[in-house]
């Protein structure tokens, strides 16, 4: 079925819906990776916070959302706040100063 087949809001809303549970299913992903990370981190003396990182997950999110279609702002927009919550996610298991509180930088 495409996009143009969806003819009334209740189907439509079916699969925005299906695609949201798909969203949380790779964010939950994202933070067991960012768990292992953050052991990584630990055990190599490494910081939560490495800015370079941050600068370049921030330009691919722009770069892969203008090739499929959206709004690079978008993207970085949501992607630069993800990071910061898994970044003090990283920062509370390196028993850091923020204490896993985003808001706290």
């Amino acid at each position: 079925m495409t996009h143009e087949d969806i003819q009334d809001m209740a189907t439509l809303r079916v699969h925005i819906d299906a695609l949201d549970a798909q969203l949380i299913e790779l964010l939950a992903e994202r933070s067991r990776l960012i768990d292992r990370a953050a052991h990584i981190k630990a055990r190599d003396g490494l910081p939560a916070r490495i800015d370079s990182r941050v600068e370049q997950v921030a330009m691919l999110a722009r770069q892969r959302a203008d090739a499929a279609g959206l709004h690079p702002d978008l993207a970085e927009d949501i992607w630069r706040l993800m990071m910061e919550y898994f970044i003090a996610q990283e920062d509370a298991q390196l028993g850091g100063e923020n204490g896993g509180n985003p808001d706290r930088r």
